[in-house]
């Protein structure tokens, strides 16, 4: 079986070095800047935010005035589109500030430095440096504001049958394949606009994620956070690592930000030599989860073993996501790496095995991962399938299932069940959609983009401002650089044969529209991916109202 899904990573590896060597200094030395006056810094920047919203509203204006053309092109947008799409993201700093949760201005200065282009990251036209200083970087445009919703009050809603006129041919690309569904809802108001199979199940890929996503954050809550602890049992002096099922566990000397055993195993020595503990009997717990650790599709780059205790996803090369050789035995090998650290820091051990920690171990010392809702963004940002497998596992865990892949399934559905969403046809067996034997509907998946959406679940937003934003972010990094960069962001799916996409984009009216595209029996991946981007550009390119 192929599984391309991540394989442009691979090629985006470079640009992403040149992003971190450029921009971790200046994060760095701004954060010792920025702190001690914050408070100077907003009074300062509001009147020049006050001052640039008041100098674009003409220009706002005059464009909202402008005659649109009956016939859109379905790839492109016109000069008119970008211009506002640029003035409505300067008017949104004035709420936001200087920096967002949506990752809006990461995406600008990661998408310069990329882009091989010198410049920040402010939104007006003057960066306030020096005449050889760096030019401000270019906004996205309002992809990023609709998701707070206040470009959905702009005008009516597309209407069915214009959306009929504009996707019905783009959708019947033989590029397709022999069978596609479709869906598209108004994210405000949760009415569907179009469909076109939409209540069919087909093999979602990837695009499984967005409901492991849902699922998670409803069981869990967006600030749950994962537990890796050493334990001491006092009668044995043995010390056991526990694992909480923390993918994003690191060994690494720079964590940048995620839970690291590093710091784990400094704090257990401390706490052992308090003690007077110079020696060990050492041992590992990965007894969180059940079942086979292995994947139905088998061993695979895409997707580590599934262990209650990893370190760096079990990569045994230095890359942080995309496929990658994996060890076969992540919580031995992870425990391996503890012990090394438990030395340097002068605690001797013996050779690690399997055990089981009792309930009269002392905890000596934890970290925690950071909260589910970052973990949900990575997953969906980057399509790593190994945060998506940890996250059934642990709504398995929440929802009292067992902790093995069809426990995963099963907590899903139980939590989508719950939040009232549409579930026929639907089957889940995995997290990831690595399994071909997964079944989502366009209704599905467009409800779940709607429910993230709902102010009265303010938890599940993660799962709409983890989707990759074209031409910015994640896997959506290398495409819609001449299209609908900036105000398409949606999960991408391929496996051998299936190609899907589905979230969210802003037309040309303001609308923030939630759409699904499923296809199966394709022959040409690249091919089938680029005639779903040109539909859902298409969509963005839509005043159908």
């Amino acid at each position: 079986m192929v599984v391309p899904e991540l394989r442009p990573w691979r090629a985006a590896r470079p640009h992403a070095t040149r992003v971190a060597n450029a921009v971790r200094p200046r994060l760095a030395r701004a954060a010792g800047a920025v702190r001690p006056g914050l408070t100077r810094a907003t009074d300062a920047v509001q009147p020049y935010l006050v001052r640039t919203v008041a100098a674009v509203k003409p220009q706002v204006t005059r464009l909202a005035r402008m005659p649109r053309p009956k016939a859109v092109r379905n790839w492109q947008y016109t000069a008119g589109a970008a211009t506002a799409g640029l003035a409505l993201a300067a008017t949104v700093a004035t709420a936001a500030g200087p920096w967002d949760s949506s990752g809006q201005r990461t995406a600008e200065r990661d998408r310069a430095v990329t882009l091989e282009r010198t410049g920040g990251t402010d939104h007006g036209g003057d960066s306030g440096t020096a005449a050889a200083g760096p030019r401000p970087a270019p906004s996205a445009p309002s992809v990023l504001t609709a998701l707070g919703g206040g470009a959905n009050t702009v005008k009516s809603a597309p209407t069915g049958q214009a959306l009929a006129a504009v996707l019905g041919p783009l959708l019947g690309n033989t590029a397709l394949g022999t069978r596609h569904t479709a869906a598209v809802v108004d994210v405000a108001t949760g009415k569907r606009l179009y469909g076109a199979g939409a209540g069919t199940a087909l093999t979602p890929a990837s695009t499984t994620k967005i409901a492991t996503a849902v699922a998670a954050l409803s069981a869990l809550g967006a600030d749950h956070r994962l537990v890796t602890r050493a334990a001491l049992e006092a009668d044995t002096k043995e010390l056991v690592l526990v694992g909480g099922g923390d993918p994003t566990l690191t060994a690494r000397a720079d964590a940048e930000g995620w839970a690291s055993l590093r710091e784990l195993a400094e704090e257990t020595a401390t706490a052992l030599k308090k003690r007077d503990i110079t020696t060990v009997t050492l041992s590992y717990d990965k007894t969180l989860y059940a079942g086979s650790e292995i994947h139905p599709i088998g061993v695979n780059d895409n997707l580590a073993p599934v262990s209650a205790l990893m370190v760096d996803e079990g990569r045994t090369d230095a890359t942080a996501s995309g496929p990658a050789p994996r060890t076969t035995d992540p919580a031995a090998d992870a425990t391996r790496t503890f012990a090394r650290f438990l030395s340097d820091n002068g605690i001797r051990t013996t050779a690690p095995g399997p055990s089981k920690a009792t309930g009269r171990a002392e905890n000596l010392a934890e970290v925690l991962s950071p909260p589910l809702s970052a973990l949900v963004e990575r997953m969906l940002t980057n399509s790593d399938n190994d945060i998506a497998e940890a996250l059934a596992r642990q709504t398995a865990v929440a929802d009292r299932q067992r902790a093995d892949f069809a426990g995963g399934g099963k907590a899903i559905r139980a939590q989508l069940k719950k939040l009232g969403l549409p579930l026929a046809g639907a089957d889940f067996h995995d997290g990831s959609g690595l399994d071909r034997a997964d079944r989502l509907t366009a209704d599905l998946l467009t409800s779940l983009l709607v429910k993230a959406g709902d102010p009265d679940h303010p938890d599940l937003r993660p799962a709409l401002t983890g989707l990759p934003v074209a031409g910015f972010t994640g896997t959506l990094t290398s495409r819609y650089t001449d299209g609908a960069a900036g105000v398409v962001r949606a999960k991408t799916g391929t496996l051998t044969g299936v190609n899907t996409l589905a979230g969210t984009v802003v037309d040309q009216d303001g609308r923030l529209l939630a759409f699904a595209f499923l296809t199966s029996d394709t022959t040409d991946p690249g091919a089938a991916q680029s005639a779903l981007d040109r539909t859902a550009s298409a969509l963005a390119a839509c005043g159908c109202g």
